[in-house]
């Protein structure tokens, strides 16, 4: 087999198991186990291909992390543990894996509040790591996952500077799902924070209201056209009438 269908045939595989990890998402737990159980071994043959290797960790652990989500108590920690291990294996092989630091953070941070640790726990450490290594790749693609987890541990100065260099590079959540979020809780009421979610719910109405003026502008530009049509239709439709009228005149030549 040359390299090319070797290739070929290692990408469809990928993209199988990818669609089996998807469609694990949305089903029954019993019935997700026998999905993502196919969509394990697709990843295992990828991996036999050096060039494709990091895709197949990267979504063998996101499959993994989604999974875990739906499990509980050491059943879930048992695969968020095996979501990090193919995190941590992709970025061995692709250092600058961007997903799979920013992920692999989160699936660290899940494992911390499932097993219900303190926020010095080497765990939320170790997240700190991976979204600071997500943040070098690619600036501000983590920040506002650090920013949660300086508020987790009552860095405050340090949380709102997360936050503004998330809002600064276009990666910050919306307001609502901001409020919402429960590792932010220690800080809702806090006066830099009601300041700054403030400036960004401001920020956002003013997107909404220049998008809205945009539509309306749009259709405005259109409507003067669709006049013109009208008003030509109207003036062919006189004419056909005037040519009708001078032809049945009585003075009209046949």
């Amino acid at each position: 087999m040359s390299l090319l269908n070797l290739f070929n045939k290692r990408a469809g595989q990928l993209k199988t198991a990818i669609k089996q990890s998807q469609e694990a998402r949305n089903k029954p737990s019993t019935s997700a186990d026998h999905l993502y159980k196919a969509a394990y071994q697709g990843y295992a043959e990828v991996m036999m291909d050096d060039p494709m290797r990091a895709d197949a960790l990267y979504h063998w652990g996101f499959a993994l992390l989604h999974q875990a989500q739906s499990k509980t108590g050491t059943e879930a920690e048992k695969i968020y543990s095996e979501a990090i291990e193919k995190f941590s294996f992709c970025r061995v092989i692709n250092p600058h894996y961007l997903g799979a630091a920013i992920d692999g953070g989160v699936a660290y941070m899940e494992l911390a509040r499932l097993k219900k640790v303190a926020v010095k726990d080497a765990l939320y450490d170790l997240a700190k790591q991976c979204f600071e290594s997500a943040n070098n790749i690619q600036k501000g693609t983590a920040s506002y996952n650090l920013a949660c987890i300086h508020a987790l541990k009552g860095e405050e100065l340090a949380c709102l500077s997360a936050l503004q260099d998330s809002f600064q590079h276009g990666s910050l959540p919306v307001v609502a799902d901001i409020k919402a979020d429960l590792d932010l809780v220690s800080v809702l009421d806090v006066l830099w924070f009601t300041d700054f979610i403030a400036m960004v719910d401001a920020q956002e109405q003013a997107q909404a209201e220049a998008l809205e003026a945009a539509r309306l502008a749009k259709l405005k530009a259109k409507s003067p056209a669709k006049h013109e049509d009208n008003e030509s239709t109207d003036n062919a439709g006189d004419n056909m009438a005037d040519v009708a009228h001078t032809d049945d005149s009585p003075n009209s030549e046949k």
